[in-house]
């Protein structure tokens, strides 16, 4: 992408390399491929897949009446699609196209049968949209972003799919997130074991209110969580694009004037407040410690394949198309 443009992406991961309100650059991120390549184990900016966040055992455990062991990458469970996820692969792009009549880029990716351990081979497809809109005097840079994933070939009739972006964001231009204001859509979450797998209920988060600000500090709340937009799962296909896009959550600090909304058609966000970043200083860039960025990652329900009553949100047959759209919307004032 050209300098002047708001955002940057790379081939690699289908990146998103730069997020800039009024040349300030509000995500995490390196200046070359190579040096993702070595030093981006907190995921900065990746196109996750095939499956984002954890699965349980690193397995799915019935899926076209079969079982399937994927790599354990994080603890006992797979993380992020496995040792080389989507994020870590070189996607096409980007190719200038036109998508729902706006100028849009391009990437795609092919998934081989087996890749990591899942079943069939799959075309995925990453739009990316770029907008401006004016709003009082004051202009807001927007992505809309789209996902979509298909199965081709004849390697499986059925997959599974939970695609997200891996953005991590900083509005106060220093070395921590702390004096972020934060607001989220919803206070309902997975309750998780001690690996990050969901135990089965859905709670209210403690010290979290729908719709009600609180500020992060230099290191609390801290947050790894999968919040519920949609507490109805067998209403969610696994193509959502053609659900209402809702914001899940906004952010803004108080000293930098900066705003962020993070909007989606996706029934969860993971919501995670960078505890284990650990990037050391690298070509010019200061390291990024903890809490050095945030994520907002929306998606399905964590573990939702090996779940038989959530299983469908993820499940992706012959025919069938994966779908899903995000929209982050940023400004200074």
């Amino acid at each position: 992408m050209a300098s002047a443009d708001p955002f940057g992406f790379l081939p690699l991961g289908a990146i998103i390399q730069s997020f800039q309100i009024n040349g300030k650059n509000i995500v995490q991120s390196f200046s070359t491929p190579d040096l993702y390549k070595e030093y981006n184990s907190p995921f900065f900016g990746e196109t996750i897949g095939r499956i984002a966040n954890r699965v349980s055992g690193a397995r799915i455990n019935n899926l076209n009446g079969k079982s399937y062991q994927l790599a354990a990458n994080n603890g006992p469970n797979s993380l992020h699609g496995g040792k080389v996820g989507w994020g870590k692969r070189e996607f096409d792009g980007p190719k200038r196209v036109t998508r729902h009549g706006k100028d849009a880029v391009l990437f795609t990716l092919t998934s081989p049968d087996g890749e990591e351990g899942y079943p069939g081979t799959l075309e995925i497809k990453v739009w990316y949209t770029q907008e401006k809109e004016h709003d009082n005097g004051v202009e807001k840079v927007i992505l809309e972003f789209e996902y979509e994933a298909e199965l081709v070939g004849d390697s499986a009739n059925e997959t599974a799919v939970a695609m997200t972006n891996h953005s991590y964001f900083n509005l106060t231009q220093g070395a921590s997130i702390a004096g972020t204001e934060v607001t989220l859509s919803t206070s309902k979450h997975q309750v998780l074991d001690s690996t990050g797998i969901p135990t089965g209920p859905i709670e209210d988060y403690p010290g979290v209110t729908a719709g009600k600000t609180f500020t992060l500090g230099e290191d609390k709340p801290d947050i790894d969580d999968c919040f519920i937009v949609n507490a109805e799962p067998s209403s969610i296909p696994v193509d959502t694009r053609g659900l209402p896009i809702k914001t899940l959550a906004a952010f803004y600090h108080p000293a930098s004037k900066l705003h962020l909304e993070v909007l989606s058609t996706e029934p969860a966000f993971q919501f995670y407040t960078g505890k284990y970043i650990d990037v050391p200083a690298v070509e010019g860039a200061p390291a990024r410690g903890p809490r050095s960025g945030f994520c907002v990652e929306p998606s399905r329900y964590v573990n939702a394949v090996n779940i038989p009553e959530y299983q469908g949100m993820v499940l992706l047959r012959k025919g069938e198309k994966y779908g899903s759209k995000i929209v982050y919307r940023g400004w200074e004032g």
